[in-house]
């Protein structure tokens, strides 16, 4: 039986990489590629061991090298005075922020989930509702896909929310975060910068620099359109940190994984060192991708506006039964996107493709939309894809 069972796992890993991992044209937003060398670093010796701050662990002091290493580096890539690289999801480092900047009966304020927000820092089953922390929601312009400035303004001088924290989901343009720090300040709120989808962009000094801008921390995965392994990511100004990273382990945080952490740390220095070129060519991809399927006749948001500054471009679909249709649509023609519809190029980019490369994909996704035969849309899709077997900014 248990060789049943092997050949059972196997053939669902081979199954696996053959389809996604040669076949498929992958524009998940949220997902990316690592290099070689981080894909290594993930199967080393570190991840059979434990290291703790009280030293009850022996035989860590490569451990605690690499762990220095790594925070010295985000630090110069992020722009802060301190960093924690061991969180073990973007989920557990928003986990981290709100158990130590809010106390029960505070109140959060963060975009809803129904304008593109994180629900899980939402109050539909989110982190906030185990904590009894109350949530608050910016108001928002759908159109722009953006916080509304001056009602928001209001809002947090009415509320004077614990905990204001920036970033979403659907995450198109760069959030207004220097226009509300006076506001939030003075309101006595804390200030966050959920980075999960943009921690990439914002490493090669794209996008924006939200602590230049007024937010204490910034946070994350580390695994969108920043290319390291999956995982979260915290930093911040020096005032914020015996409060947040001083108070993680153990009651956050025991074993960090640290594996994990050493292909983060290198992953790191490779966004120090062509993470910039990168960044510009996946908001170049974005662009490319949104003007040519805009003008291939399938609905993108915020047209008016430049469509994107990040490496997302977003469908403007809400029929939910035409939204699943056309995702599964896709899915048979080999080109792999969530229910948003947000399409993402971080892995496309990181394949080496440009913007030409672009309006090949969105000729492919309009031939989808407009009903052609996913088995010939599937063959050229694979045909694309079989032709960038590189990966490039390592």
């Amino acid at each position: 039986m248990s060789t049943s069972y092997a050949v059972q796992i196997r053939k669902a890993l081979d199954k696996h990489q053959k389809w996604r991992g040669e076949e498929c044209l992958n524009l998940i937003a949220s997902e990316n590629l690592t290099s070689h060398t981080v894909r290594q670093l993930l199967s080393g010796d570190m991840g059979h061991r434990y290291r703790a701050d009280d030293r009850f662990y022996k035989g860590t002091r490569f451990m605690d090298e690499l762990e220095a290493l790594g925070e010295k580096i985000a630090c110069e890539v992020l722009g802060a005075d301190w960093a924690t690289l061991r969180p073990l999801s973007g989920h557990v480092a928003d986990m981290i922020l709100v158990s130590t900047l809010t106390k029960p009966g505070g109140s959060i304020l963060t975009v809803n989930p129904v304008d593109g927000g994180y629900p899980g820092l939402s109050d539909q089953a989110g982190y906030p509702t185990f904590v009894n922390v109350r949530n608050l929601y910016f108001p928002f312009d759908s159109e722009r896909m953006n916080i509304d400035v001056e009602k928001a303004r209001g809002l947090i001088e009415d509320e004077k929310p614990s905990l204001v924290v920036f970033g979403q989901s659907f995450f198109l343009f760069p959030h207004p975060v220097k226009d509300l720090a006076d506001s939030c300040k003075d309101a006595g709120s804390r200030v966050a910068f959920d980075g999960s989808h943009v921690l990439g962009l914002v490493a090669g000094g794209e996008f924006q620099k939200p602590l230049e801008e007024g937010a204490e921390l910034m946070l994350g995965s580390t695994h969108k359109s920043l290319f390291g392994p999956q995982g979260g990511i915290i930093v911040g100004k020096s005032g914020v940190e015996s409060e947040v990273k001083g108070r993680q382990f153990p009651g956050l945080v025991d074993n960090a994984h640290w594996n994990r952490v050493a292909a983060l740390t290198w992953a790191l220095d490779e966004a120090r060192r062509v993470g910039g070129k990168y960044a510009v060519q996946v908001i170049a991809n974005s662009k490319a991708l949104a003007k040519a399927l805009h003008e291939g006749g399938v609905p993108v948001k915020c047209a008016d506006y430049g469509f994107t500054e990040s490496h997302q471009v977003f469908l403007d679909m809400s029929d939910q039964k035409e939204i699943e249709r056309f995702a599964q649509n896709l899915e048979d023609a080999n080109i792999i996107v969530d229910h948003g519809i947000r399409i993402g190029t971080c892995e496309a980019t990181r394949r080496g493709m440009k913007a030409k490369d672009m309006e090949r994909i969105a000729e492919l996704i309009v031939s989808v939309y407009k009903g052609e035969d996913t088995a010939k849309v599937r063959r050229d899709a694979t045909r694309l894809r079989r032709q960038f077997n590189q990966i490039l900014y390592t």
